[in-house]
């Protein structure tokens, strides 16, 4: 299993510290990781602002700290627009498109990307068949650069791990797998080490990271009491110090055959605030406890 490090953490998002490209894959080899995930949108790599020569100092930066970009991480959701004129989904597949070669181009085998959230505009089966459609069309295009695409249980289509198992037969492509994470069937009650356990033969890469859980409660006052409100805050800890069950999960995928990539990531506010040190220290932490439980 390979120890992968997610660049949005140091993208300047939720009152991080930003870092560009090249202080991040420096930072990240430093730590100890064995390659890095980029962000595929600014202010990192965006399709719309990278140049060649951009990808030639992103790639002598991988040369000199002898660390591999193995993930690019997209951003998409296929529900599209209420406007029909507007040709969203054309655009995203594009977007896809462009990601897949800049993949090549720095060495990296995969593209993480989403489905869709729900909508109000479309029926659950309307908007299920759209989505299927766009990857489909997604996968053909990075298929033409080798590269696979990894669906992550995030969004509302096929979070699930049941209906994302289904929507990866409806997708029916053998660059399609999956980016199966712990914390969205944590959240919703799922089993951790029974849904690791089946969707590990379809998971390429797998993306972490650890939450406490805060109850919500507003204040009633003709009750004098209070109202609990649902669902429940939930703040990002350094890992293996939240509820979910890592252990679990990671037994899960290997006794199912996983042995792909394992990413941290960063991706909400975290305990402890932004600083650099901070941001180090939960990315250190992580390369611990999973060399500490699982090797």
């Amino acid at each position: 299993m390979k120890f992968c490090l997610f660049s949005v953490s140091y993208a300047g998002f939720w009152g991080q510290q930003q870092l560009s490209l090249t202080e991040f894959i420096a930072q990240a080899a430093q730590t100890g990781y064995d390659s890095v995930m980029l962000m595929g949108k600014r202010p990192h790599l965006s399709p719309l602002d990278v140049t060649p020569e951009q990808l030639e100092s992103i790639k002598d930066a991988l040369a000199e700290h002898q660390i591999q970009c193995a993930i690019i991480g997209g951003y998409t959701d296929f529900a599209g627009s209420s406007a029909t004129e507007v040709p969203l989904l054309e655009l995203q597949i594009q977007y896809v498109q462009q990601l897949s070669q800049i993949a090549r181009e720095l060495g990296a085998g995969t593209v993480r990307i989403f489905t869709a959230y729900d909508t109000p505009r479309m029926s659950p089966h309307a908007l299920w068949g759209q989505v299927v459609s766009a990857l489909q069309e997604c996968c053909d295009r990075a298929a033409e650069y080798d590269v696979t695409l990894a669906v992550q249980n995030h969004h509302d289509v096929g979070v699930h791990s049941d209906a994302l198992l289904e929507l990866l037969h409806d997708i029916d492509r053998p660059n399609c797998k999956l980016g199966f994470d712990a914390w969205s069937p944590a959240l919703r009650g799922e089993n951790l080490y029974d849904a690791a356990r089946k969707m590990a033969p379809h998971t390429a890469i797998t993306t972490n990271a650890d939450y406490i859980r805060l109850p919500r409660y507003s204040y009633q006052p003709e009750l004098i009491n209070y109202q609990k409100e649902e669902p429940d805050l939930v703040r990002a800890v350094k890992f293996g110090t939240g509820f979910i069950d890592y252990s679990a999960f990671f037994h899960g995928l290997k006794e199912g055959g996983f042995n792909g990539i394992a990413t941290y990531e960063m991706c909400s506010p975290i305990r402890g605030g932004g600083s650099l040190e901070n941001l180090n220290a939960y990315a250190a932490e992580y390369l611990t406890w999973m060399k500490t439980h699982l090797l």
